[in-house]
């Protein structure tokens, strides 16, 4: 008698998607650097370029999202409070070094950079269209803040029935707390890796 057949699942097609990671926010220079020391002590750029490396080695889609404003801030909320000193301070405009990626993130010609005006990468952008067209299944995402566009990028993905995968170690949050608070609330609709694990995709566990 034949053995029975046996059907293999191919691999999960996946996105790697990075938030935020541009001077004014990350770097101790920035007009806004809410992030920098934390972005600093935890090594997030190091882990981002590690999570880069793979993805481009497996073939996989890399995204840079970044926040930004045109001059004027046409686009800015008014009634925004998490956006109310940019204006002030200058930040987050489009076109300046502060909306530039840091220079310690590997950025390549191949990646997709798309500009956001909220703190979700799929508001007002091509994301859900680019993640879509690709058959996109599986989201790993990283940046900042791990407690406002991580969460915001997280909660969305997985209502659009991806399957989530925070790389903690790319991911910082202004305070120590506030990113440990954020991963363990987030854990209740993703997995959560180091950006190593993400050497063998094929044991990355699903969240419970």
């Amino acid at each position: 008698m034949m053995g029975a057949l046996r059907l293999r699942r191919p691999p999960m097609r996946t996105a790697l998607v990075l938030i935020d990671l541009i001077n004014d926010i990350t770097h101790p220079a920035g007009a806004m650097p809410t992030c920098a020391a934390e972005v600093e002590r935890r090594g997030v750029l190091e882990a981002a370029n590690r999570a880069l490396a793979l993805a481009r080695r497996q073939g996989w889609p890399t995204m840079l999202v970044k926040v930004g404003f045109s001059a004027g801030y046409p686009e800015l909320p008014v009634h925004a409070p998490i956006f109310a000193r940019a204006r002030e301070l200058g930040a987050l405009r489009l076109g300046q070094w502060g909306t530039e990626f840091h220079a310690e993130l590997a950025v390549e010609p191949s990646d997709l950079v798309l500009v956001k005006h909220r703190l979700s990468p799929f508001h007002g952008t091509a994301l859900a269209v680019m993640l879509r067209a690709a058959g996109i299944e599986r989201l790993l995402l990283g940046g900042v803040s791990t407690a406002w566009a991580l969460q915001a990028a997280a909660r969305e993905g997985h209502d659009r029935d991806h399957r989530i995968v925070l790389v903690e170690d790319a991911c910082a949050a202004a305070t120590r707390d506030e990113h440990e608070r954020s991963i363990e609330q987030l854990s209740r609709l993703a997995t959560v890796v180091r950006s190593a694990d993400l050497a063998d995709p094929g044991d990355l566990p699903d969240p419970c």
